[in-house]
C-alpha cells in the first residue's frame, strides 16, 4: 500500500507534494518531471509506480489524477540543456520547475530519491518513493505520460526513428535508425555515449 506519506502529516503539514521524473535514461527527448498534491484521504488502489503499469492504464490514470489532484505541475528540460548541465542537474531543474508550476501552497515536498534545494519547506528524498508514497506515484504517472506524448509528437516529425515505439530509449530499432540517419540536433542527447559514438563515426567518415 502506498501510504509512506502518512507519517509526515501533522497539524503543520496538511498538503504534501509528491515529485518524480521520467526520461533520465533515454538517448533522445527531454527529461520531464511532475509534482502532485493529492487530498490526504484520497484513495485509488490502481495508482502505482508508472513503470509497473501498462501504457493503457497509465493513460487512464493520467486523466483521473489530473481531475482529482488538488494541484499538479510539470517541468520539462530539453535534450540540449541536458547536454549543457548533465542529466542529474537537468532532473533537479525539471523537478524544481514542476513544483514552481503547482501554483498552490504546500507544506512538505517528497521526492523520488532526489535532494532539492531552494524551497521554504522541508524536502524529503525517498528511495524508491514512487513505489512507497501515493503522491510520488501519481507524479510518476503524470511525468511519464506527458513525456510519452511529447515523443509521440516527435515520431510524427521523424517517423524513421520510431520514437513512438521506444520513446527515445536505446533499443535496437533506435540504434539502427541512429546509425542510418544520424542523431538529430535538439532531439538527441549528444553527451550520451551511444550518440557520441555514432557522431564520432560520422565525423570520421566525412574526414576521410
Amino acid at each position: 500500500m502506498l501510504d509512506y506519506q502518512e507519517q509526515f502529516y501533522s497539524d503543520k503539514v496538511k498538503l504534501i507534494v509528491g515529485v518524480d521524473e521520467a526520461g533520465r535514461g533515454p538517448l533522445a527527448g527531454p527529461v520531464v518531471a511532475a509534482a502532485c498534491i493529492l487530498p490526504r484521504a484520497y484513495i485509488n488502489k490502481e495508482i502505482n509506480d508508472s513503470k509497473q503499469l501498462s501504457e493503457k492504464k497509465r493513460e487512464e490514470l493520467f486523466e483521473i489524477i489530473k481531475k482529482d489532484a488538488i494541484a499538479y505541475g510539470v517541468g520539462i528540460v530539453s535534450a540540449e540543456v541536458i547536454d549543457e548541465i548533465n542529466i542529474y542537474e537537468a532532473t533537479k531543474k525539471a523537478m524544481t520547475e514542476a513544483i514552481n508550476n503547482l501554483k498552490h501552497k504546500y507544506d512538505l515536498i517528497l521526492t523520488d530519491a532526489m535532494p532539492l534545494k531552494g524551497f521554504d519547506v522541508e524536502v524529503v528524498p525517498i528511495i524508491k518513493g514512487d513505489a512507497k508514497a501515493l503522491p510520488i506515484a501519481a507524479a510518476s504517472i503524470i511525468a511519464k505520460v506527458t513525456r510519452d506524448h511529447m515523443l509521440d509528437e516527435l515520431d510524427k516529425k521523424y517517423p524513421e526513428y520510431g520514437f513512438k515505439d521506444h520513446k527515445g530509449y536505446g533499443t535496437q530499432k533506435h540504434m539502427e535508425a541512429l546509425k542510418k540517419f544520424g542523431p538529430i540536433k535538439g532531439v538527441h542527447r549528444f553527451t550520451y555515449k551511444p550518440v557520441q559514438k555514432i557522431e564520432l563515426q560520422e565525423m570520421n567518415i566525412f574526414d576521410m
